[in-house]
């Protein structure tokens, strides 16, 4: 093992201990030692960082920035143990993110997604492909944190997911409606008759009777869209699992807006509800949603009109 490939693993290993996750900073900066390696260096300098950064001749901008980042975060701490490795400046590769308006699912467009999960084989791929967008559309779970839930995480008697498996280990009580606490156990009843044993703890299973994963999920979901008409929709190739997430967040958004609640003032409610870090990750919707703009400009209007 090289000593950079030696500061490397201590220096995640310290980060991590401080809670951070990494996985896509140890992959990148595993790759990163190795550009230096087949470059026959031993110390980082600014112009290999930015060359490596820049690699992917085709990526954004923003993706170059990022790649940097991870660079200068293992630069800067480096630099106290071989003062003769640089850090990056912070000037470098500027770039701003871009972000992709989510698509909002119309409630006949869930429903559809459902039905076409109900036509799916064998029968237990079905009602777990169909519990578990239904679950997602009406909680605003992300897709990990839906099919990381074990069986003792739902309380049926109560109606509350205890969301252990979440973005940077942030676990949250989410209470459920009283539907979907109730197709919830539907579920269990027919999963238990199809698979009166499992392998492990997890709530969704696959054929096996292991933990249905996400890649298995979103191949299964990629078919639903197509199946419903919904390839090519919204901003990206097709639809996505999480914007049943972004859906469920549109949805309360608008329902206060119409119904005249003090939306600021609710805002942390629903980061809460959400597991966002932030209020400001959940304020993000009112911009990225045309017609939430636009209840929130009539809104305003009507404020103004009241003021003169």
């Amino acid at each position: 093992m090289t000593t950079l490939r030696a500061a490397l693993d201590d220096y995640l290993r310290i980060r991590r201990q401080l809670g951070f996750e990494l996985k896509n900073d140890e992959r990148e900066l595993h790759g990163f030692v190795d550009f230096l390696d087949q470059a026959g260096v031993q110390h980082i300098t600014t112009d290999l960082a930015v060359g490596w950064a820049r690699l992917p001749v085709d990526a954004r901008p923003f993706t170059w920035r990022q790649r940097l980042g991870r660079v200068r975060g293992f630069a800067r701490y480096l630099a106290t143990i071989d003062p003769d490795s640089e850090v990056p400046s912070q000037d470098l590769l500027p770039a701003r993110q871009q972000r992709v308006a989510p698509y909002v699912y119309s409630e006949q467009e869930i429903i559809g997604l459902m039905a076409a999960a109900r036509k799916l084989t064998p029968p237990l791929r079905a009602v777990t492909c169909e519990t578990a967008i239904g679950l997602m559309a009406s909680t605003g779970l992300r897709i990990g944190e839906a099919l990381g839930l074990d069986r003792h995480d739902v309380d049926l008697d109560d109606g509350v997911l205890h969301v252990r498996i979440a973005k940077q280990h942030r676990e949250r009580e989410v209470p459920m409606h009283p539907s979907t606490t109730e197709a919830l156990r539907a579920y269990v009843r027919l999963r238990d008759q199809l698979r009166s044993s499992a392998d492990t703890p997890a709530f969704f299973l696959n054929m096996r009777g292991g933990r249905l994963g996400g890649g298995s999920f979103r191949e299964v979901f990629s078919r639903l869209i197509r199946e419903v008409g919904l390839e090519g929709h919204g901003q990206r190739v097709r639809p996505r699992p999480h914007d049943l997430r972004h859906a469920f967040a549109v949805r309360t958004l608008l329902d206060w807006h119409r119904t005249g609640s003090d939306v600021q003032r609710q805002l942390p409610r629903l980061a809460t509800f959400l597991g966002h870090a932030r209020t400001q990750h959940t304020h993000w919707y009112l911009e990225a949603v045309p017609e939430l703009l636009e209840l929130v400009g009539r809104r305003l209007d009507g404020a103004f009109e009241e003021a003169r």
